[in-house]
């Protein structure tokens, strides 16, 4: 069974915004994805009818505005088949969620020798609370590489569990630039194997392939609820409740304490005691919304669809001359349980630097994302400072990816000035000139 997407486009409003007279082609999903009717309906009517404080009421408004919280980590915990919802940690992102568990986790468990591994595919987000702890503790982080084509050097994970003292495997479940999905469950199993826990950045996955803690073992996981369909301002980790509970609060301050005196406070169970002051309620409900409406969706028809559009991109863009995508890219799709490549893809065009590149799509309505994309190690590691990154998601066509080949050609006539005196007549660029610095 296909996806209905002309139904699915019609739930998102911002789809039928026109960018100077162009239909909006919204390809830069990776960063964020757009937000369906049903959750921006869910915020408005949380707003508009139960606006309270939750946990800190008696009140009919506190006690409607505590459920809808609660509920909400329902929701999360069954998306997740986590055993308890006790188990979920609201954030105000993926970011804040990774560093929860390297400053609270980190700081209790690891200690001066102990080795944290890394891959190189990782976004910032999973390295510097990393680095900070390194800095601060004395760790020791080790980078398992990549091969030329984007894969894991399996090799180099096996050496560094089996040299010993390995605590921790921090790893990314879907690569931000390549769109790699390494094999999750192989890694943790190894992982556990030689006593190292694992955490997982889902911040990529999560709006892409189902996730079930309990068949991955994974013992801690982050994700942002904007790149779920839900709304900023709200991210999850989950964690093994047997590690929660012997963890310490990261912050201090209303919610988080069973008692406080003039020396000493004793914090609340988990999940309270990571959700010092004023929960974010409303992207809560935001959140569960977007869970809610994603579900009514089967994974394999989303995974088949996605596959398929990411495969037209790439077929479409290695027709244009000169540009290369970043790591091998299969042309053909595979079953979807076992995706080559899920959600994005990078490339570069040879003279043409990704923000100049980026800016002149956008004014005919197609939006890319240029720069390293928070992953400047593997940039350096393909030998790129920057690239373009095409994201999918759930609603885009192929008709949207059919725009690039003519808009690249365009833009590429208007950097290199082969046609620049026709672009200025045409209203499109004033006095443009190439960017050298960025």
């Amino acid at each position: 069974m296909s996806l209905p997407i002309a139904k699915i486009r019609q739930a998102f409003p911002i789809l039928r915004r026109l960018i100077d007279g162009h239909p909006l082609a919204y390809l830069d999903n990776a960063a964020t994805t757009q937000k369906p009717d049903g959750v921006l309906d869910a915020m408005n009517a949380y707003y508009r009818t139960q606006n309270a404080n939750a946990h800190r009421g008696m009140h009919p408004l506190a006690e409607e505005a505590t459920d809808a919280y609660e509920g909400a980590r329902g929701v999360v915990q069954k998306f997740l088949h986590a055993c308890h919802s006790e188990e979920i940690i609201f954030t105000k992102s993926c970011t804040e969620a990774i560093n929860l568990a390297a400053k609270s986790w980190g700081r209790t468990n690891l200690h001066p020798g102990d080795r944290v591994i890394l891959t190189i595919l990782e976004h910032h987000s999973n390295i510097i609370p990393w680095i900070q702890l390194k800095e601060e503790r004395g760790i020791e982080l080790q980078w398992v590489d990549i091969d030329d084509d984007g894969n894991l050097r399996f090799d180099r994970l096996e050496r560094f569990l089996h040299e010993g003292n390995a605590k921790l495997v921090a790893i990314t479940g879907q690569s931000n630039v390549l769109g790699m999905q390494p094999p999750l469950q192989e890694i943790i199993g190894r992982s556990h194997a030689a006593g190292a826990r694992v955490l997982v950045d889902a911040a990529q996955l999560v709006a892409h392939h189902p996730i079930d803690v309990q068949k991955l073992d994974c013992d801690f996981l982050a994700f942002s609820g904007h790149k779920l369909y839900g709304p900023t301002g709200i991210g999850v980790l989950y964690g093994k409740r047997e590690f929660l509970e012997h963890m310490p609060p990261m912050l201090g301050g209303g919610g988080m304490v069973q008692n406080v005196t003039e020396e000493s406070f004793i914090p609340l169970d988990p999940p309270a005691r990571f959700e010092a002051g004023t929960p974010p309620i409303a992207e809560a409900v935001g959140l569960a919304a977007a869970i809610d409406w994603l579900s009514q969706f089967s994974w394999e028809d989303i995974i088949h669809h996605e596959q398929q559009l990411l495969v037209h991109a790439g077929v479409v863009l290695s027709s244009i001359p000169n540009l290369t995508i970043l790591g091998r890219f299969p042309l053909q799709p595979t079953p979807y349980n076992l995706p080559p490549r899920t959600g994005c893809l990078s490339f570069t065009l040879d003279n043409l630097h990704p923000h100049d590149l980026t800016e002149i799509l956008g004014r005919e309505g197609i939006c890319l994302r240029a720069g390293h994309h928070c992953a400047e190690p593997l940039h350096r590691r393909l030998g790129f400072a920057a690239s373009t990154r095409l994201s999918i998601a759930l609603y885009n066509t192929p008709e949207e990816i059919n725009r690039l080949p003519a808009a690249i050609e365009r833009a590429r006539e208007i950097l290199t000035g082969k046609t620049a005196d026709s672009a200025r007549a045409h209203g499109r660029v004033a006095n443009y000139k190439l960017q050298t610095t960025h």
